[in-house]
C-alpha cells in the first residue's frame, strides 16, 4: 500500500492509502474510455451545380442530413461550369433553397461565397 496525494491543490491537500498500480491502472482505463467517446465532427463535402434536376437535389439532401444527423458539418458547394458563372443568380438561388429545406435540422454556419468557379456555404447541425 502506498499513500498517494490525490488533489494536491485542495485546502488541505488530499490523499489516499492505496496500491499506486491500481491507481494508474484505473486512471488509464478512465482516459481510454473518455478518448473512445469523444468523437471529432468532420467536415463532409456535397457537391451540386446550378442546373440539378429535383430528385437529385432531394438524393443528395438526404445524405446531408444522414451527415447532419450524425454531428457532422457539411459544405455544400455549387460548381459553375463553362458558360454557367455568368448566372451566379442560380446558384444563390439553389443555396437559398437548401437552406429552407434543411432548416429544421441545420443552421448556415456561414454564407454562401465564391471561391473561383464554386460557390460554397457550410451548415451545421442545430
Amino acid at each position: 500500500m502506498d499513500l498517494i496525494e490525490v488533489a494536491p491543490h485542495a485546502a488541505p491537500p488530499v490523499c489516499k492509502i492505496m496500491d499506486y498500480g491500481r491507481y494508474k491502472y484505473e486512471q488509464s482505463k478512465k482516459d481510454r474510455e473518455a478518448h473512445r467517446k469523444s468523437r471529432a465532427t468532420e467536415l463532409k463535402t456535397i457537391r451540386l451545380e446550378p442546373q440539378i434536376d429535383d430528385h437529385d437535389l432531394s438524393f443528395k439532401l438526404k445524405n446531408a442530413m444522414k451527415f447532419l444527423g450524425e454531428g457532422d458539418k457539411v459544405k455544400i458547394s455549387v460548381m459553375f461550369r463553362g458558360r454557367s458563372i455568368t448566372h451566379p443568380e442560380f446558384g444563390k438561388r439553389l443555396m437559398e433553397r437548401i437552406v429552407q429545406l434543411t432548416s429544421d435540422v441545420a443552421s448556415v454556419e456561414r454564407q454562401p461565397a465564391f471561391e473561383g468557379r464554386m460557390m460554397t456555404m457550410i451548415l451545421s447541425p442545430k
